[in-house]
């Protein structure tokens, strides 16, 4: 072996490059403060290995890239924990960059002869911010989408060549299958190579120029081996742990629900590291937005750059280390505004939980299988996620769903004019329906033009008193609502049957039952028809022309014939009524495996 060495040593001379890399000497002695650019050195390689793993099961496009993400997170084995290690750790780079930059400039590391290493690191520290916006995008998932774009608007922003820059980032006029490979080639190769080359020059130059000791040094001089390289591997290790305590604590890095354009996405923001800028532009509203998206970061962006030539002054080390402590601490502030305004804005709340619940869904709906047009289009056409989006664009406006707009936005009870939908042809529903006590109530017909009609006439005239009577009415209440054939009684409407025979009983007399005013199966003649009500055919035909005859005819009360003017398609009228029934059905292009 000991020849193999000689003869290997012969031919390389590595005997020299590895004493050269271990023995270098570390004046005033190893310490803790020195750890942070090994760390990020070994991040960075920790980046490039999981990258290069990931980029093997990865397809940018937009139609692949959500798809293949998935299978990485869910389906690859041990793909969760190989993209959360490269989420957690592109996050720890970034703190420790900053770590790193706050111990140069204390330590007044930035001097003469350091200039060009400093300005080096700096560099690093854009780059890695440009991998982690670049990184951001590649999901395909609605928050990358949409923080993507406000990224970009601001690059815009810029004098003179903004326009242009964003076009050429964008790759064209709009968000779409050439902004994700423009930003999959800048976040996988140009930007990493830039990174590697700079490395390399960071390292060379501060080997070159050696350590720069704090002031004043109170130990003796050691070598690199075995005292800092100790301190580094420790460092490594302990900073690596508190990404895998992340990754295990998270199941691996977040993915939202397929990026959607047409779907405008309130639960937007930037990585927590950006927090402070996105708070900050606050205070810049309108046409003064370019102020602080670019003029005051850039201006900041100089003073750093400018630390070398500040630091000659007699005062120039305390002004920059001043400089960058007051930095930080507003960054640290803004950043708390920033969470503080987010957990108070009861909208951004509510986003954020519709978000979360269009990711579980996403996630449940690949599992059944997702059709070569991709994971959008089963989204698009599922009843769990679309119903209440069309329930809030098209019926809010006269009807609630649980007090809200069926998003989960709340809405007055004086603003609206007809019926809460939330359990409609339920038990419960029909139960306070069918009571002269709450039919008039905001929660039924109380700001509906039938307030006046038969129907609440009858109810007041008819109130059970007997038991027999409400023993009556309670079988009435079952029989009409297994009408409904909701998914959710399906069991307890079962065990009723002999109930709901009596109910149905009753319900046929035409003298003093249901069929008296209504039609009800092969009795009565007056409308609206009681035959399937509720149901979901019933549903259906009802939105579709609530002027049929069938329905309510002259006597209907404002309600839009969504289908008959088209105002609505066949397939949203559909998911709106299974939203509303809780008829959570998988779309029939989901049977089919990608």
């Amino acid at each position: 072996m000991s020849d193999f060495r000689a003869w290997l040593d012969q031919r390389t001379g590595y005997k020299a490059l590895v004493h050269e890399a271990l023995f270098e000497n570390v004046p005033g002695g190893a310490r803790w403060r020195y750890v942070w650019g090994s760390t990020l050195t070994f991040f960075f390689v920790v980046q490039v290995i999981t990258g290069l793993i990931l980029w093997m099961s990865y397809s940018p496009s937009s139609q692949t890239a959500w798809e293949s993400v998935y299978w990485i997170q869910h389906e690859m084995w041990g793909g969760w924990m190989l993209r959360g290690i490269h989420h957690f750790v592109a996050q720890a780079m970034t703190a420790l960059l900053v770590l790193h930059l706050m111990q140069v400039v204390i330590d007044g590391a930035y001097k003469a002869p350091r200039e060009v290493n400093f300005w080096f690191g700096v560099a690093l520290l854009m780059l890695v911010l440009a991998l982690s916006l670049t990184g951001y995008l590649l999901p395909w998932d609605q928050n990358g989408y949409w923080s993507t774009a406000v990224s970009t608007n601001l690059v815009g922003m810029s004098p003179g060549v903004g326009a242009a820059m964003q076009t050429i980032l964008v790759g064209g006029a709009s968000y779409g299958h050439h902004t994700l490979t423009r930003f999959f080639a800048l976040h996988a190769g140009l930007v990493p190579l830039f990174i590697g080359l700079l490395i390399v020059g960071h390292v060379y130059l501060f080997r070159r120029h050696g350590l720069t000791p704090k002031q004043p040094v109170r130990k003796p001089d050691e070598g690199f081996w075995p005292e800092q390289v100790l301190r580094d591997a420790v460092a490594c290790l302990a900073v690596f742990a508190a990404v895998l305590f992340f990754v295990v604590r998270e199941h691996g890095a977040p993915l939202g629900a397929p990026a959607d354009p047409a779907e405008q996405f309130a639960a937007a923001r930037p990585e927590w590291y950006f927090l402070f800028l996105f708070q900050f532009l606050k205070y810049f509203p309108g046409k003064t937005e370019i102020i602080g998206a670019i003029v005051i970061p850039t201006l900041v962006l100089l003073l750093i750059v400018a630390m070398p030539f500040l630091g000659k002054w007699r005062l120039g080390h305390r002004f920059n280390v001043g400089l960058l402590g007051v930095l930080l601490a507003g960054a640290g502030l803004l950043t708390v505004q920033a969470v503080n305004a987010d957990r108070s804005d009861s909208d951004y709340q509510i986003s954020r939980t519709i978000a979360s619940r269009d990711a579980e869904r996403a996630v449940q709906l690949a599992g059944m299988g997702i059709p070569i047009t991709g994971a959008l289009t089963v989204m698009r056409d599922d009843a769990y996620t679309q119903g209440p989006r069309i329930f809030a664009r098209n019926c809010s406006s006269c009807h609630r769903f649980d007090g809200h707009d069926g998003m989960g936005y709340p809405l007055p009870a004086d603003s609206i004019s007809a019926s809460d939908l939330k359990g409609y042809g339920s038990r419960e529903w029909l139960s306070g329906f069918l009571h002269a006590d709450t039919i008039l109530t905001s929660k039924y017909w109380g700001q509906t033009y039938h307030a006046e009609g038969d129907m609440v006439g009858w109810l007041g005239d008819h109130q059970p008193e007997t038991p027999e009577e409400k023993l009556t009415r309670a079988n009435v209440v079952l029989a009409l609502s297994a009408q409904a054939q909701l998914p959710s009684q399906a069991a307890v409407d079962t065990r009723d049957s002999a109930r709901i025979a009596a109910g149905v009983a009753y319900m046929r007399n035409t003298d003093y039952g249901c069929a008296s005013c209504h039609k009800f199966q092969d009795v009565g003649t007056d409308s609206p028809e009681l035959t399937g009500w509720a149901s979901r055919e019933w549903m259906i035909a009802f939105i579709n022309d609530p002027e049929h005859p069938r329905f309510f005819g002259r006597d209907n009360d404002r309600m839009p014939s969504f289908g008959k003017e088209k105002s609505l398609s066949d397939r949203e009228i559909a998911m709106v009524v299974d939203w509303i029934r809780r008829d959570w059905k998988m779309p029939k292009s989901s049977a089919a495996k990608k």
